[in-house]
This record gives structure tokens, sequence and C-alpha cells, in this order.
């Protein structure tokens, strides 16, 4: 009996080990999947930024301000933009080019001399971790700056910074994170809930039964992308009015310019589910596909959670092919600083060509199941 059921056993072992030598799937949940958990997390995510640009306002220039701004230069945290004009320091961080603005006073040398000169310092506080650290950043560089001037043996003073936090002035990290959670949202329901309902009915053999009708490509298209895009742009709105209403964050842009990324990266997105759908015909292949192809990199490659800049470039350069990074950016930027048109158009401009491309690659699937 205990032979019989030793041998039952191992030929059990052996059938299932089979099935997961010919699955390349579950190797890749296996391996692959905390091989790049680990790389990501430990190598290419830090939440400390580095190389942070700042523009560095210097109305009159004098030795003094020439050795401060040499300082910032000489950082390794920064990388210093010198202008003369504020109104050009202050459109350059309502763009996201620059992190912060230390602007200097025309007197700051006669002041410097009398032991008090204040220096303003604007940070972006749309990442409020970022914030906090640019901001400790830039007054360890004045601090060291000071104790470099100072005697030995004596104590350096001067300089008097007067911080100020743009666009997230609580510094609230919640302000931050809840507005990537759209993207995530749309996600979801644009790609990897239209990707295993879809592929359900590959598995049922119901998508088969339109192909004897006279279907049409475009028509079988709009059918399967209508539902789930109202669908998405409910759960859209559900999310924005739960982080207006219930969570308090601020929403300075316009409604119709938060319509008009969403709906383009919810076309995407679903898209994207479609064809994956179509190629993998199997829920649990199609789950897996858009898990590793769309979900993962929408959460760790769009800045919803981690600063990008901290990242390695290889690193940055990849997310520019990740669309939630351009849904990301539209919605902090619409949420925290207003209708910012220049990020705006930009990012709907990408998310378009997104669009239309997958649509053109999933319309000639259908067209070649069709016939």
């Amino acid at each position: 009996m205990r032979e019989n059921g030793a041998r039952r056993l191992g030929a059990l072992l052996r059938k299932e080990w089979r099935l997961v030598v010919r699955d390349p799937s579950s190797l890749a949940i296996a391996f692959v999947l905390p091989a790049i958990l680990l790389w990501l997390f430990g190598y290419g995510v830090s939440l400390d930024p580095r190389r942070i640009a700042v523009a560095f306002v210097e109305p009159v220039r004098s030795q003094a301000t020439r050795a401060l701004r040499a300082a910032f230069a000489g950082s390794p945290w920064f990388e210093v933009v010198e202008l003369r004009d504020m109104r050009m320091a202050v459109r350059l961080l309502d763009r996201g080019q620059v992190e912060a603005i230390v602007r200097l006073r025309d007197d700051f040398a006669d002041r410097l001399e009398r032991g008090d000169a204040p220096v303003q310092v604007i940070v972006d506080g749309v990442d409020a971790n970022t914030a906090r650290i640019v901001l400790g950043y830039v007054r360890g560089v004045l601090t060291q700056w000071l104790a470099r001037r100072a005697p030995p043996g004596t104590f350096a003073a001067g300089l008097r910074p007067e911080p100020r936090i743009w666009f997230n002035e609580e510094v609230n990290s919640r302000h931050f994170l809840i507005p990537g959670l759209v993207a995530i949202v749309m996600t979801l329901i644009g790609a990897l809930l239209t990707a295993l309902v879809v592929a359900r009915e590959w598995e049922q053999g119901s998508f088969e039964a339109l192909f004897v009708t006279p279907v049409r490509p475009g028509e079988l298209l709009l059918s399967k992308l209508l539902p789930y895009f109202l669908l998405g742009m409910g759960g859209m709105l559900a999310t924005v009015g739960f982080a207006v209403w219930l969570f308090g964050v601020p929403f300075r842009g316009s409604f119709a310019a938060l319509a008009l990324v969403c709906a383009l990266y919810l076309l995407l997105a679903l898209a994207f589910g479609l064809l994956v759908s179509g190629a993998a015909r199997n829920q649990f292949l199609a789950a897996q596909i858009t898990l590793f192809v769309a979900f993962l990199p929408a959460f760790m490659l769009s800045g919803f959670l981690f600063d990008l800049r901290s990242m390695p470039i290889a690193l940055q350069w990849l997310s520019l092919l990740v669309p939630a990074r351009w849904l990301v950016s539209s919605l902090q930027t619409l949420f925290l600083a207003g209708d910012v048109w220049g990020v705006v158009l930009r990012d709907a401009a990408v998310l378009g060509f997104g669009a239309a491309l997958l649509g053109l690659l999933v319309r000639r699937q259908l067209a070649k199941s069709l016939e």
C-alpha cells in the first residue's frame, strides 16, 4: 500500500513538474517577477532626489553672489540654472523644469556684510517628500557656504533663508499620491479588466460566433471599447470625487483638461487590453502580460509613487515609454498647479499618438480574425 501510494505521488509530482516546465508563465512568476521587483526596489528606486534643477536668480552680480552660485553648482545635489529675471524662474517652476528657486536681493552683498542677507527659497511642493528633502539640501548648501566664509574658530552668520512651498503648501504627501491613483484605477479598468473579459470570451468561443455574422471590424471594436470606456470614465469621476471631497485634495485645473487626458489614456489602455486578449486568448496569460507590461510599469515607473529623477538614467528613458507617466504628470499638474497647458497638451499629444497606434493594431488584428 505504501509503495503504491509513493508511486502515485511520484507520478503526480512528475506530471506537475512537467506542466511547470512547459508553462513559461509559471517560470516567469517564480523567477522573472521577483528579479524585476528586486532590481527596481534595490537599484532603480530611491527616495533621495539627485541632480535637482534649481533656478538661481541673481539680479545684481557680485563676488559674494558668484561664490554662492558656485557653492550650489558644486553640490552633487543640484543643477543650477542661472537667471536674472524672477518671472522666467516662476515660468520654469510652473512647467516643472526646475524644482526650486533661490532668489537673491539686489543688495545681497551689502546686507551680507551687515550680517542680515535674506535668501528667498521657493520649492515645488507637489511631491511633499521631495520638497522637504530639497529644502534641507538648500539649507545645507547655505550653511556650508557660510562656514567656509567664517574665520576659523568663529560662528558663521549672515544668511537668513526664507522658504516657501508652492502648489502643496501643507507639504501633504496625500495630495501628491492620490491624484496618481486615478492612473492606477484607469489602468486596472482599461487594460486588465478588458484583457480578462475579452480573453474569457475567446476561451468560451463566443468571440468566434461573431465571425459568422456580417459584423465589421470597426463595429466590433466599438462594441468592445464603448462599455469599458464609460466604466473607466465613471471610475475616474468617482476617484476624483473621493480625492476632493473625502481627502481634501485641491483641484485647481479645469474639468475639460482632466477629461481630455483621462479619455485619451483610457482609449490607449482599452486598446492595449484588446490587443493582449486577442494575442493570448487565455485569461491567465492575458492577466500576466497585462501585469508585466501595463500595471507594474504604471505603478513603478510613472512617477505615481517614486520620484523618477532619483532613478538611473536608463530607467528614466524607459519611463518615457510608459503611458501612465504622461497621465500622472498631467494629473498632478491639474490637481495642484492648475491648467499649465504646456504640460497638459504635451501629455495629451503623447497619449493620443499611443491610443491611435494601438487602435490601428487592434483593428488590424480583428480584421484578420474575421477573415
